[in-house]
C-alpha cells in the first residue's frame, strides 16, 4: 500500500475512534509536526516518513480532467470525521493569494441583486446554504500569499491569531469550516513544481487531520510557461482522492482564455460582474472563476451530505 494511502487510511481509522465533539476544533498536526513548526520542519518531517509517491497522471491527462469535481470517498470520509470532531457544515473557507483576496472572488453571492444565477439557479441552494462564507475576509488568503506562506506562523494576522498559528490554523479556529476551497497561483520564483508540491501536501494533510475537506483548484495562467505548477496540482488531488477544480480548462475556450487584454500579462482575469445569463458577460474570466467555484461548492456539498 502506498505510504500516501497508508495517511489516508490512519485519518479514517482516527475518526472511527473519535469521540463526538460540539466544540470547535484546536488545530494540530497530529501525524507530521505541530501548528508552531515551520513549513520547511513540517515538509521534513513528511519526507522523512514517506516515498515521493509514484505518478498517477499521464502527462497532460491533467488538461481533460472535468472543470466541476465529483465528492470522492475520501472527501465523504474527511467531511463525516470534520462534523465529529465539531465543524461547521454551514461553513467554508478560502485559501488563497491575490486571485482569492479580492472583492472579484465569490463575495457577490452574500449580496442579494449583486449576481443572477440565470440557467445555473439550482445553485441557489449552496448559496444559501453556505451564506456568510462568501464574503467573510479568511485569515488565510492575503495578497503576496504563496504555499509556503500558508503554513509560515510569521505570516498570519497578528491580531487574530494566536502566536504559534500559522494562518490556515488561524483560519480554520476561527470560521470552523467543513470545507476549504484552495487556490494557491504563485509560486516561488524560479523554483520548479516540486517545491510547489512539496508545501501542498503539508496543506492538503492539515486539512484532511483538521476534518477540512479540500477542494483543490487549478490555477487559470501558465506563468511558468510548460504547466508544471497545475500538472502537480492535478497529481496531488488524485494522489490523495480528494475534488479538484478545474479552473484552467473552464477558461481555455474564452477570448485570449479568459485573460485581461488590456494588462496582457497572462495572469489578471477579464473581469464582467457575476450575470450569468448575460452572454456578453460570459465572455470575460471572473464570472466563470465564480461560476465553477460555486459549481464545484455545489457538486462537493451535495456529495458529501449524501444527497
Amino acid at each position: 500500500m502506498k505510504a500516501r494511502q497508508l495517511f489516508l487510511l490512519s485519518i479514517i481509522l482516527l475518526a472511527a475512534c473519535a469521540p463526538a465533539s460540539t466544540a470547535t476544533p484546536q488545530p494540530e498536526i497530529k501525524s507530521t509536526a505541530t501548528p508552531e513548526a515551520t513549513a520547511t520542519e513540517t515538509a521534513v518531517a513528511i519526507e522523512d516518513s514517506a516515498p515521493t509517491p509514484r505518478p498517477t497522471l499521464a502527462p497532460g491527462e491533467w488538461m481533460s480532467l472535468p472543470v466541476v469535481p465529483e465528492a470522492t470517498d475520501t472527501a465523504r470520509e474527511i467531511y463525516a470525521r470534520g462534523l465529529a470532531l465539531g465543524r461547521d457544515p454551514n461553513h467554508f473557507s478560502k485559501v488563497g493569494d491575490c486571485q482569492t483576496n479580492t472583492g472579484f472572488y465569490l463575495v457577490d453571492f452574500d449580496n442579494a441583486g449583486a449576481y443572477s444565477l440565470g440557467e445555473y439557479a439550482y445553485l441557489q441552494d449552496t448559496i444559501d446554504y453556505y451564506e456568510g462564507s462568501f464574503s467573510r475576509t479568511s485569515l488565510a488568503m492575503r495578497d503576496g500569499y504563496n504555499v509556503a506562506a500558508i503554513l509560515t506562523p510569521l505570516r498570519a494576522d497578528p491580531k487574530q491569531c494566536e502566536k504559534s498559528e500559522n494562518p490556515i490554523a488561524c483560519e480554520f479556529r476561527l470560521h470552523n469550516p467543513s470545507v476549504a476551497i484552495i487556490s494557491l497561483e504563485t509560486n516561488f520564483n524560479g523554483r520548479p513544481a516540486d517545491d510547489y508540491g512539496k508545501y501542498m501536501r503539508q496543506i492538503i494533510e492539515y486539512s484532511i487531520e483538521q476534518g477540512v475537506v479540500p477542494i483543490l483548484a487549478t490555477k487559470g495562467d501558465n506563468i511558468e510557461g510548460d504547466h508544471s505548477i497545475n500538472a502537480e496540482i492535478a497529481e496531488i488531488a488524485v494522489e490523495y482522492d480528494i475534488p479538484l477544480w478545474n479552473f484552467w480548462a473552464a477558461l481555455q475556450s474564452l477570448p485570449n482564455q479568459g485573460h485581461d487584454t488590456d494588462l496582457n500579462d497572462g495572469f489578471h482575469l477579464s473581469f464582467s460582474r457575476n450575470f450569468f445569463d448575460k452572454p456578453k458577460n460570459m465572455l470575460s474570466g471572473w464570472p466563470w472563476r465564480n461560476l465553477t467555484a460555486l459549481q464545484a461548492l455545489d457538486a462537493v456539498r451535495r456529495g458529501v451530505s449524501g444527497e
